[in-house]
């Protein structure tokens, strides 16, 4: 027994810290190992697991605020450390429930709820003990305790809630938009900020940061109505997203060619050009409102620089698949793929990113007004790039080049480049002919008989 209370003292405070991914891989190795010493630590990994898998039952609504959004939107968001602290403190006086815990159900919510009463007791009883001063500022601390404990107050009817999000983020019908309603106005007869806090708990479950907009319309009833919204002490989700929709035009428009991966550019445009859709569908902006002046100017700033680099890969396609002029009949000379060409080199990647953005953003294009760019850029790349295989396959036939093998990598490269721009077709049609190219003729003829 004193040997199992040591392992339980120093290994209680490591196994805390460990992320629960961790926590199963010690469980899965520990399992394997023998000696009392690995039973009584495989004992004790395994109370570890049961006891956050109860903390995470009385929890659930708020565990999201305890890591910040993926998405980078501000929200509410407590010290990950907090969550131990406060589970500890909450559990420690009803330890005769905390197996009632383990079996879903409405029993099991009833205990829930009751220990976040004493949770939010502790936090305002102990607040040392559930947030050290050392951890923020002073003003963030206290504001922070603040907002747990009204978060604690409101669980139980965000609980509830949660079971209908799904529902209310799609098409609910009249009795289901009552329902958030009627939790909308429970929560602030509780508090007189109940109803922002019930909804800032829904925000953090919400992975898609401009779907808040569909309940905050469906719980004001001001659909279609900025107004009302922009007047209501809602309307910081809205200024949220705004927020986060000018960041992202500043990164898109501080992104140069070449100088870093594109993927995270292809997703600001295309997270803006979902928002900027979503404000204007639910709340049909006004014009010369600030959210609308907001919204035009980041939908002007992202389309120039869309347009910008949609050309630029025009100009970047003629550095990776180069032409030089070769020399014809009658001492006249026209332009030719340049089959000596690196078939790895900067330039290609440089290529390679600008294209994937071609058409990665035909959805988002049509949103900032420049899809017809769009298309004229895609048509010229696509007669471009298949007029390139077609010549490269025809000199590799004609025996014109040195290297075939690196020749017809060039022309995978440009089959490449038209699978990004949405091109698929003459993509396909590309590797079929270079799958039969530098072939003596019967074996050409038996591909194409089989094909």
């Amino acid at each position: 027994m004193a040997e199992q209370a040591s392992i339980n003292r120093i290994m209680a405070p490591l196994l805390e810290r460990c992320a629960d991914a961790m926590l199963k891989q010690l469980q899965k190795a520990v399992s394997g190992m023998p000696g009392e010493r690995a039973r009584q630590l495989e004992v004790l990994l395994d109370e570890e697991v049961v006891d956050r898998q109860r903390r995470a039952t009385v929890f659930g609504p708020i565990l999201p605020m305890f890591r910040p959004r993926s998405d980078g939107i501000e929200g509410v968001v407590f010290p990950a450390g907090v969550l131990p602290r406060l589970w500890k403190l909450a559990s420690a006086g009803e330890p005769a429930l905390l197996r009632r815990l383990d079996k879903p159900g409405s029993q099991a919510t009833r205990v829930a709820d009751r220990i976040c009463l004493a949770a939010a007791a502790a936090v305002r009883d102990q607040p040392d003990g559930v947030w050290p001063e050392s951890w923020s500022t002073p003003a963030e601390r206290s504001r922070g305790l603040a907002d747990l404990a009204s978060s604690l107050d409101l669980i139980h009817l965000a609980r509830k809630g949660l079971t209908s999000l799904d529902t209310w983020l799609g098409r609910p019908d009249g009795d289901q938009v009552a329902e958030l309603r009627l939790m909308i106005r429970d929560s602030a007869e509780i508090m007189p900020d109940g109803a922002q806090r019930v909804l800032e708990i829904l925000f953090s479950h919400i992975d898609d940061a401009v779907l808040i907009l569909r309940i905050l319309t469906q719980a004001s009833g001001s659909a279609g109505r900025e107004s009302f919204l922009s007047a209501s002490e809602l309307a910081g989700f809205v200024d949220r997203l705004i927020a986060g929709v000018m960041e992202r035009v500043e990164r898109v428009g501080a992104y140069k060619s070449g100088a870093g991966p594109i993927v995270p550019v292809i997703e600001d445009i295309g997270w803006s050009s979902a928002v900027l859709a979503e404000l204007e569908a639910t709340l049909q902006l006004q014009p010369d409102s600030a959210w609308g002046r907001s919204a035009r100017n980041a939908r002007v700033a992202i389309s120039k620089r869309l347009c910008t680099l949609l050309r630029t890969s025009e100009k970047l396609l003629d550095g990776a698949l180069p032409l030089v002029r070769v020399r014809i009949a009658g001492g006249m000379s026209r332009e030719a793929p340049d089959l000596t060409a690196p078939s790895e080199s900067e330039r290609i990647g440089a290529a390679r990113d600008l294209l994937s953005l071609v058409g990665a953003v035909r959805g988002p294009a049509g949103v900032f007004g420049c899809e017809s760019e769009r298309k004229e850029v895609v048509e010229v790349l696509s007669q471009r790039l298949s007029r390139y295989a077609e010549e490269a396959i025809g000199a590799v036939n004609a025996g014109e080049v040195d290297n075939p093998r690196h020749a017809l990598t060039l022309v995978s490269i440009s089959a490449d480049f038209l699978t990004l721009i949405d091109e698929e077709e003459a993509a396909r049609t590309v590797r079929r002919r270079a799958a039969i190219a530098n072939r003596p003729k019967k074996a050409t003829a038996v591909a194409r008989a089989v094909a």
